[in-house]
């Protein structure tokens, strides 16, 4: 049952093409509604995880609705709500309130799937590999406050395109987490 929810998962992430590290919305973003019949067409296919709800959370917020999937995750009272609550606020951008967030996630258990996904993508960039994997290990502030900047940056630029790659990294380690 995990692996069907990831690589469904996955593909509607796919179609829905890179999400911006601000708020968007974006014209790749799949609309509300549709989202969440396809969303409800996954569980009713391959059953409904315990943290179904938190699946719906981040698929919302990679489609730019950010709004529905705060309502989700800040009524997710443990740290992995936290954790998809920190991710929102992110995007918002909201950085001092996703600071807060990531304190009340703690060191989360997806961290280290994280930092695995996201070695190979700063392998050329030990500047930025540095701040985000100090010691190997995942830091979402650094990360954050690295959006912080990024997002001032125009969106061709070979750091900004590697933040989003980077976001969408931790997108799906945290999924893969939440399925598993």
């Amino acid at each position: 049952m995990p692996n069907e929810i990831v690589s469904y998962a996955f593909a509607i992430m796919d179609s829905a093409g890179l999400a911006p590290l601000g708020p968007g919305p974006r014209a790749t973003a799949i609309p509300r509604s549709q989202l969440n019949a396809q969303i409800d067409d996954l569980f009713d296919r391959h059953g409904t995880p315990r943290k179904s709800e938190l699946i719906r959370s981040l698929l919302l917020l990679w489609n730019d609705h950010l709004e529905p999937s705060h309502e989700i995750s800040q009524d997710e009272h443990n740290p992995d709500g936290s954790l998809v609550h920190a991710i929102m606020h992110r995007r918002e951008p909201d950085y001092s309130n996703a600071k807060y967030w990531w304190r009340s996630t703690g060191d989360h258990p997806a961290f280290a799937d994280i930092a695995a996904k996201v070695e190979p993508l700063v392998a050329d960039g030990p500047e930025l590999a540095a701040q985000v994997l100090a010691d190997g290990n995942w830091d979402p502030y650094a990360f954050t406050d690295a959006v912080a900047v990024g997002i001032r940056e125009s969106e061709v630029s070979g750091r900004h395109q590697l933040l989003l790659r980077i976001q969408k990294a931790e997108t799906e380690a945290v999924l893969e987490y939440l399925a598993g």
